[in-house]
């Protein structure tokens, strides 16, 4: 009696628990096709934990085998060359036809080895992750792109593009914007959750300053923003922040913003916002028909699981204020990201300090104390767009100076300059102010030689004689 294979043998043991149950050994025998003495001893109690030894099987030859050296060699300069480089030099420079799953699974264990042979510990190998993969609607990843100066001929010199991915679809999607501020990055996400139609169960960040509060030290926890929280619990998802130095995390909205860049604003002028986003939109059905070589499945049909799972969004949005305080300038205005914005002169005093209100679309100045009324609201203006704009609402300077009595002229005055008031002579000397009301008064001064003035000097009681000799002492 030969020895089983290791098929045979496992087809034996699943009816163990019949035989111990009360089935016969003739019965099992029946079932499974062998002798009855071969089952009575592979069900035995002593044999029960003894498996046959597995046959050496021949292994099959894959594709990347040829070109295994090739790949090792690469490794051996460099041991953290990605996998996507590996496979297109074998395209392009040795023919490779296999795809990059191939590649993918020889460096799997290729790596290691050629790491070992190097002596290259694994704490070197830092670089490399593990992939995850995540059920429908559970999960966002979250970033930005700087797209320069693409609409900088028509006056906007910064523009940046909002990415939000779905993890389990890769479903897109994406909006631009002039800034990255609290309520330019939170609108981005309501205009997000109505593109997909629902709000995912948690959305990954890196540690920026529009959902962390402050930086903290590797392994402690991250302290969120305040309109963070409020946000969250108000869409009703977690906020996932990534460990500090781990940009691998949300390596899928990473990819989208080159994606992106390559396939919508390659190549194309645009003039304004609503072009950019209207560019995209043209895009997303394309970009929903490709498979994707990871998951394997069409995007867009991959996608409607995803959206079929996402969370319902609140019927009333959440809007986010960033807050900030500012000094109102002698002109009434107040400074605030690069552009002025006026205040009514009759409510407001210079060096006033004042709370800005800046959504992605307006701006509000508040008062820091309630007027008697109790509100506390300056003005409101729509948000400019860019930087050096002045934006003057002209009732907040009623009241003001406006210059209208000025004028000038390179001839004689055509009238003659009006009369002083009597009286208004205040600021000038004694002299002066007496003269002023002589020519007032037109009074006609008398010319005297100066004899006469000299006669009443010596008829004066009050003139000193020094020659005189006073007799009353003697």
């Amino acid at each position: 009696m030969g020895a089983l294979d290791e098929q045979r043998w496992l087809d034996v043991r699943r009816f163990r628990a019949l035989h111990e149950a009360g089935a016969s050994v003739s019965e099992i025998a029946r079932e499974t096709g062998l002798n009855w003495r071969t089952v009575k001893k592979y069900l035995a109690a002593g044999a029960a934990a003894v498996a046959p030894p597995p046959r050496a099987r021949r292994p099959r030859g894959q594709m990347i085998d040829a070109f295994a050296h090739v790949v090792d060699a690469w490794l051996r300069a460099e041991v953290l060359l990605k996998g996507t480089v590996i496979h297109e030099r074998l395209v392009e420079q040795y023919g490779f036809t296999g795809d990059y799953q191939r590649v993918k699974l020889y460096l799997q264990q290729a790596r290691p080895r050629i790491a070992a042979e190097l002596g290259i510990s694994p704490d070197q190998l830092a670089g490399l992750h593990r992939r995850f993969e995540v059920v429908p609607g559970a999960q966002a990843q979250v970033d930005w792109g700087d797209e320069g100066g693409i609409l900088a001929h028509v006056g906007i010199a910064k523009v940046y593009s909002f990415h939000m991915v779905l993890s389990y679809s890769r479903d897109p999607f994406c909006c631009f914007t002039t800034s990255q501020d609290l309520a330019a990055f939170w609108g981005c996400h309501r205009r997000a959750f109505a593109h997909f139609g629902g709000v995912p169960g948690a959305i990954v960040y890196d540690r920026t300053k529009t959902v962390v509060r402050r930086h903290v030290a590797p392994g402690q926890a991250v302290p969120l923003h305040p309109e963070a929280v409020a946000f969250a619990g108000h869409y009703d998802f977690d906020i996932d922040v990534l460990a500090a130095y781990r940009p691998t995390g949300k390596g899928r909205v990473e990819r989208q913003v080159t994606i992106v860049r390559d396939h919508v604003l390659a190549g194309r002028a645009f003039s304004s916002l609503d072009e950019l986003d209207a560019a995209f939109a043209a895009w997303v059905p394309q970009r929903r028909a490709r498979r994707h070589r990871t998951h394997g499945e069409l995007i867009g049909v991959r996608a409607v699981r995803d959206h079929a799972a996402l969370r319902p969004a609140p019927a009333k949005p959440y809007v986010v204020a960033d807050r900030h305080l500012r000094h109102v300038g002698k002109d009434c205005l107040v400074a605030y990201a690069g552009n002025l914005y006026s205040v009514p002169a009759r409510k407001v005093r210079h060096r006033q300090l004042v709370e800005i209100r800046a959504t992605a679309a307006t701006i509000t100045i508040h008062a820091t104390v309630a007027e008697p009324g109790g509100s506390t609201l300056l003005a409101t203006h729509e948000r400019a767009v860019g930087r050096g704009a002045r934006i003057v609402d002209e009732t907040h300077w009623d009241g003001l100076p406006d210059g209208h009595t000025r004028a000038v002229t390179t001839g004689e005055p055509t009238e003659p300059p009006p009369a002083r008031k009597p009286g208004n002579d205040r600021g000038r000397g004694p002299l002066q102010a007496l003269l002023t009301r002589a020519a007032a008064a037109q009074i006609t001064v008398e010319t005297r030689p100066l004899s006469v003035y000299e006669q009443i000097a010596q008829a004066s009681p009050f003139t000193t004689r020094p020659h005189l000799k006073d007799v009353s002492r003697d």
